[in-house]
């Protein structure tokens, strides 16, 4: 009752101050459990080229017939719900069923797990800079929104993807104002139709800068990110946020301790993100499912200045590289490549709690991800 009556509230107060959708209380609803404690977000969003690159590496065949069989081993593993709120899909996968004929999206709801859709169409060369990039899809966005709602999404995800280049003066303003706005109006559009969406300013691990220049690129990044979502009226209460995290480049001469990364990143944070967004759900960028985690929970563990928003995971690679060795395309290692995944899911899941105590997967967890200049 009483969660009842402070989300008629923050409707009332939000509605108070301007604009707001007509969807604003579900939209809310859902960014809030995404970010339940113990639990973060399974990305199984890659698109059907990338999926083809990871099946190569075990010499099974990109058909849709083994796209199916795949993203059903994730979404059936037992007491997977225990640990992930919501998966990112493919547009594919969110129409597909699984073998008794059951919707993927119900499958999840019957797990209490919130179906998300990524929903833009890949980047394109930024005209005018060196060799940066803005996000396209915009066109038609609304009535995709709108289908994919009616399908059971309930959040969509747009990654804009920046660089750090000090020779070149990479990130420009150009790029700053450009991917900040196409971020805010895809999340406009998104909460038009009732999607909660994730705005991903993913800046790349690449290059050989200091985790002090990341931190202070980071911060501008972000600054550009809500100033844009705030000239476009969009509800922070219901969106979440997908960040890098604050990491020194993958060239760069100076290493850092996961405290470090920890310290930089989180008072980035509390420096660019208004308190109203409820959750940041990070992105692995190409670490190791072990560091991944690791660096997650050090966030987690962090007492000595306030973090008030959930701090959780929305990893694909750093969830599933181990489960996808285990499964190898054998039906016979469904079973095994399930207990790889649920493990990896209950680290990351302790992580956001600030409990995990490490070694979770073993030598495989620790194999580095890193993919240079990445994109799927």
């Amino acid at each position: 009752m009483l969660r009842s009556l402070v989300l008629v509230g923050l409707v009332a107060t939000v509605a108070g101050a301007g604009w707001t959708p007509k969807h604003a209380a579900e939209l809310i609803k859902t960014a809030k459990a995404i970010g339940a404690p113990g639990k973060g977000i399974l990305a199984a969003d890659e698109s059907t080229g990338t999926i083809a690159k990871r099946f190569a590496s075990i010499n099974v065949e990109n058909s849709e017939a083994n796209r199916q069989k795949y993203r059903q081993l994730l979404f059936k593993t037992p007491k997977i719900e225990e640990h992930i709120s919501g998966v990112i899909m493919y547009e594919e996968t969110l129409y597909q069923k699984s073998d008794e004929g059951t919707p993927f999206p119900d499958l999840l709801k019957s797990k209490g797990v919130i179906t998300g859709i990524k929903v833009d169409t890949g980047v394109v060369e930024l005209p005018g800079t060196h060799g940066e990039t803005s996000t396209t899809g915009l066109d038609g966005l609304a009535k995709r929104c709108a289908k994919y709602y009616e399908a059971g999404a309930r959040f969509a995800k747009w990654r804009a993807v920046l660089k750090i280049d000090e020779k070149t003066g990479c990130p420009s303003t150009l790029s700053m104002q450009e991917n900040a706005w196409g971020l805010a109006r895809y999340a406009a559009i998104c909460q038009s139709e009732g999607l909660v969406p994730i705005v991903e300013p993913e800046i790349l691990m690449d290059g050989p800068h200091s985790i002090e220049h990341c931190a202070k690129v980071t911060e501008e990044v972000l600054s550009y990110v809500y100033k844009a979502l705030a000239d476009n009226h969009v509800l922070l209460e219901g969106t979440m946020l997908k960040p890098n995290m604050v990491c020194p480049g993958s060239e760069s001469s100076k290493a850092c301790t996961t405290a470090e990364m920890a310290f930089h990143t989180v008072m980035t944070l509390r420096k660019a993100v208004p308190p109203a967004v409820p959750t940041i759900c990070f992105l692995s960028g190409g670490q190791s499912e072990e560091e991944a985690t690791l660096n997650l929970n050090a966030m987690n563990a962090i007492t000595a200045v306030s973090k008030p928003w959930s701090l959780t995971f929305s990893y694909g690679r750093a969830l599933q590289a181990s489960c996808l060795k285990a499964w190898a395309g054998k039906d016979e290692n469904i079973e095994k490549a399930k207990q790889v995944l649920l493990e990896r899911a209950k680290a990351n899941g302790e992580a956001t709690l600030g409990k995990y105590a490490g070694g979770a997967g073993g030598a495989d967890a620790a194999q580095k991800l890193f993919v240079k200049n990445y994109s799927y």
